[in-house]
């Protein structure tokens, strides 16, 4: 869900966070990022998909978790998220017999088109997601993450 916080909201949204951890508590930050840096969204994952999302960065993330979080582990899956994606499709086109009377054919052409694109964002590794481990500063325990 932080790909709905949007940037106005970033410092807020970690400071609550950080508020509600315990001192030796781990907290798991999981996104899809974007490779850049990028002020808007794309216009029909924002119209039908996404209402008011907005795609992070490593630099915003970052910018806003300094002197906030420490950054135990941040983790990238984009190149994995494809093959989801891929299968999703595969699923739900083995599936749209069922739904389609109720569902029509514009919803199908729309549904592979999200889903195909959205491969394509990861594919070219413009699309990432994360798993950031992050801690307060001062915990004492050491994290170790398992791959």
């Amino acid at each position: 869900m932080f790909e709905h916080v949007g940037p106005k909201n970033y410092a807020v949204y970690f400071d609550t966070a950080h508020r509600a951890l315990k001192d030796d508590g781990l907290f798991l930050l999981h996104t899809i990022g974007n490779s850049v840096t990028s002020p808007k969204t794309d216009a029909w994952i924002d119209k039908y998909i996404f209402p008011n999302g907005k795609l992070p960065s490593a630099k915003e993330i970052a910018s806003t978790l300094e002197g906030r979080f420490l950054i135990e582990d941040w983790h990238n899956f984009g190149q994995d998220y494809d093959q989801t994606l891929m299968a999703w499709w595969e699923n739900f086109d083995i599936a749209w017999p069922f739904p389609e009377a109720k569902y029509g054919k514009r919803f199908y052409r729309m549904w592979k088109y999200y889903l195909m694109s959205c491969a394509g964002f990861f594919r070219s590794r413009q699309g990432q997601l994360w798993q950031l481990v992050l801690c307060k500063q001062g915990r004492s325990d050491v994290y170790r993450s398992v791959r």
